[in-house]
């Protein structure tokens, strides 16, 4: 009798939910990120400024930059779990693109916040 090689930790429903919603997320900011540039008086400095100065679209632009690495780290997750075969390799790959994604997290915020 061959035994079937289960692979992964049962991530299924909830990273395909995951994955929709953050897409609808961010098809959502991209309606509201195009009108709100497209409202504007000018191309400037100073209306893109103006722009982002506001509560809303600093926390909505937060917000899509949050569901973009959970969206990339499922998919780049999956990605390696399938073609990947080395658990250490896998692993190392892992770890790398969780702490790039988290770096960039920390530079988005510090670029909405001026921290």
């Amino acid at each position: 009798m061959v035994k079937p090689h289960i692979v992964g930790a049962h991530y299924g429903l909830r990273d395909w939910l995951g994955q929709r919603v953050t897409a609808v997320l961010m098809a959502l900011y991209t309606v509201i990120f195009a009108f709100n540039a497209l409202m504007l008086p000018e191309m400037s400095y100073e209306a893109w400024s103006g722009m982002f100065g506001g509560g809303f679209m600093q926390f909505a632009t937060f917000l899509f930059f949050m569901s973009l690495f959970y969206h990339a780290w499922v998919g780049v997750r999956d990605i390696f779990m399938d073609y990947i075969k080395p658990v250490g390799v896998r692993l190392a790959l892992h770890v790398i693109v969780l702490f790039l994604l988290i770096g960039y997290a920390g530079w988005v915020a510090r670029i909405l916040w001026r921290l």
